[in-house]
């Protein structure tokens, strides 16, 4: 083969693997198509039926974009939206969302919020609820594959942690079915109030 048909060749071939790399379509494009309508453009979602991805822990969002994908975490709306998501562009989208900014919430009730506090902070020894600090942390920013739960959504938080509850959403090591087993309904409220309008 002479110099002019390696070089040809070469060429070509530094195209394909050219394509490849850039195969997966931007976190940008695909928010637009995709996320916005429920989440919003920066994740900041509106309806509080939809959680707030904006400021989550991009390891955790990440886990759980493969978790819709793979039917280990069950929603029909999210496993049509993640179906052909390579694992690049899950990656992309968990660091797009976790890059932006998000507020606290507006207090509704500020006793329940005080309520909330207490719980969050201390548990309910006289029911066995453990302290949500444990693993959310003072600021309830989460960790590595935990969620941020400040500033979310009160009503999808409360949501959450009945399907927790009554098992209804299921966690690879089932630890929150226990933390909230013994939770009551207006401690679920509490606990919600006040992360709400945590930053």
């Amino acid at each position: 083969m002479n110099i002019a048909w390696k070089l040809a060749a070469a060429l070509v071939l530094g195209a394909v693997l050219i394509g490849e790399a850039s195969a997966d379509r931007t976190a940008g494009e695909i928010v637009r198509q995709r996320c916005q309508k429920c989440h919003g453009l920066e994740g900041r979602s509106s309806d509080p039926e939809f959680p707030k991805l904006a400021g989550q822990n991009a390891d955790y969002l990440t886990r759980q974009l493969a978790n819709f994908k793979t039917g280990v975490r069950t929603s029909k709306r999210m496993k049509e939206r993640v179906a052909d998501l390579t694992g690049g562009e899950m990656r992309a989208l968990a660091l797009y969302f976790s890059e932006q900014e998000l507020g606290p919430g507006a207090a509704a009730d500020t006793a329940a919020v005080e309520r909330g506090r207490r719980i969050y902070f201390s548990g309910n020894s006289a029911n066995g609820v453990t302290a949500c600090t444990t693993c959310h942390g003072p600021q309830g920013r989460g960790a590595i594959y935990l969620p941020r739960l400040a500033g979310q959504h009160a009503k999808y938080l409360a949501a959450q942690l009945r399907a927790f509850r009554d098992q209804s959403r299921s966690s690879p090591n089932m630890v929150m079915h226990t933390v909230v087993e013994n939770l009551s309904e207006p401690e679920i409220e509490a606990v919600a109030q006040f992360l709400s309008t945590m930053e």
